[in-house]
């Protein structure tokens, strides 16, 4: 698997309490956007994500963006 999954093409926008997160970048996971292991076997990791306080967040699931873990609207070009 040498490119990521393509999970879904929007983002999932979600208010965030404060705390760690860990942003899926394989595609691969039941609970996305969020890592659930599935990416075990393949070059990918999940990506810590902390947050200092409550904010509304968009996170990619078309695992495309350049500015990862938020997407940045390559979405709309696949």
């Amino acid at each position: 698997m040498d490119e990521p999954n393509i999970a879904e093409k929007r983002p999932a926008v979600l208010d965030l309490e404060a705390g760690t997160y860990y942003w899926c970048q394989c595609g691969l996971s039941k609970n996305q956007p969020f890592c659930d292991g599935s990416h075990s076997g393949t070059k990918f990791e999940p990506l810590k994500l902390e947050i200092k306080a409550k904010q509304k967040v968009a996170l990619c699931n078309c695992k495309r963006t350049k500015m990862p873990p938020f997407c940045d609207g390559v979405h709309a070009r696949l």
